[in-house]
């Protein structure tokens, strides 16, 4: 039988090393500085980046994560933010100055993580993937006379 004096254990998210470089970050916002560790977890422990780091963004008062996707692979910056906060143009402007690559990360109450890329300007999108055929502008034509 165990002794009843004894501590329940501590949530080791709180005694995490990494969890407490964050906290020394004096961001104030604990609930965004939890959703930045679990994507910094999630990016060093199952997608297995390199290099990952956590830095204040003074302006924003968030935390920040960079690193690489894989070695020799380009810095990036992610935002790891709490699905339900609101993002302004203007911020991602900030992170997107800082002249990394941006993953904004939603992190959901249930810890689900979507990343989101997030780009200065528009991209073109790249080519469905499949067996498509364009058929033209003629043929397409064509094809809405006869039905």
């Amino acid at each position: 039988m165990s002794d009843v004096s004894e501590k329940p254990p501590q949530n080791w998210i709180l005694l995490h090393p990494t969890y407490q470089r964050m906290k020394n970050l004096e961001v104030e916002d604990t609930e965004q500085i939890h959703a930045a560790f679990l994507v910094y977890m999630d990016l060093t422990e199952v997608r297995r980046w390199k290099e990952v780091s956590c830095l204040k963004s003074p302006e924003l008062q968030l935390v920040l994560l960079e690193g690489r996707e894989k070695e020799g692979a380009p810095k990036q910056t992610i935002l790891p933010l709490p699905v339900h906060r609101s993002l302004s143009h203007n911020s991602i402007r900030q992170v997107l100055d800082r002249g990394f690559p941006m993953l904004l990360c939603a992190v959901a109450s249930d810890s689900t993580l979507v990343y989101q890329k997030m780009t200065d300007g528009l991209v073109t999108p790249d080519p469905p993937v499949g067996p498509f055929q364009d058929l033209g502008r003629r043929q397409h034509r064509k094809r809405r006379q006869q039905q």
